[in-house]
């Protein structure tokens, strides 16, 4: 099966709910919470791998520090990101897009099904995803670890995953529906979460964001797929 066909057997249902996000910014630690109601979505399992970033973008258009076609992909922008869903949709006729960032809190939570894991999936992350200690100083190709409460694997470790929304130090006037904030702020940047493999576990935690400029590419900021 090729990656795009694949990709839309990897896509899970996600009932959506109303529940409390409860984020920390990195960069005060200031802890924001505010009630969110979450309509019904789907979220890819895995993040985006190498190989499906080449089905879309062409066999010789790989920007990975890491190579491996079932790794993450990684140095990726946000607006390269953009380009990567265009293409998408010309290709599958499909909605795809990034998650908002209270989607991949629900989702990393567990949505309905939360157990109240400090990360997605438990609070052992050694068992559900890699960081600092465990990942021998890259990433692991996706789906190595437990996936959490709704069968999604890798969203604490890993690669750091792009969100649709600009960058607010807090959710004052933030969306009360779950959709991606896309007004004001700092509009040259957004919303990662999840950490990576060069994170400590705090890093990791489903609470834990963070914000990066939407041009930079790192080797440990990836993305996943959200769609309706």
């Amino acid at each position: 099966m090729n990656d795009l066909a694949q990709l839309e057997k990897d896509m899970v249902f996600i009932e959506g709910d109303t529940f409390q996000m409860k984020s920390e910014n990195w960069l005060n630690n200031k802890k924001l919470e505010r009630e969110v109601k979450i309509a019904d979505f789907h979220l890819c399992k895995y993040p985006v791998t190498q190989g499906l970033w080449q089905a879309v973008m062409g066999e010789n258009e790989n920007p990975s520090y890491f190579a491996g076609a079932n790794r993450p992909v990684e140095q990726v922008s946000w607006d390269k990101v953009q380009i990567f869903i265009e293409k998408l949709y010309d290709l599958t006729g499909k909605h795809y897009r990034l998650p908002s960032e209270a989607e991949w809190e629900y989702a990393a939570r567990g949505g309905k099904e939360s157990k109240g894991f400090e990360f997605s999936g438990g609070n052992k992350l050694k068992e559900v995803g890699w960081y600092d200690t465990n990942s021998h100083g890259e990433t692991k190709p996706v789906g190595m670890k437990l996936p959490n409460e709704l069968g999604l694997y890798d969203m604490s470790g890993n690669v750091w995953e792009w969100c649709a929304d600009v960058w607010h130090e807090n959710y004052d006037h933030a969306p009360a529906d779950g959709s991606a904030w896309l007004t004001g702020g700092e509009q040259g940047r957004r919303v990662v979460r999840g950490g990576s493999w060069v994170n400590s576990d705090s890093d990791c935690r489903v609470s834990y964001r963070y914000d990066v400029i939407t041009d930079y590419r790192f080797l440990d900021i990836g993305f996943r797929l959200a769609g309706y």
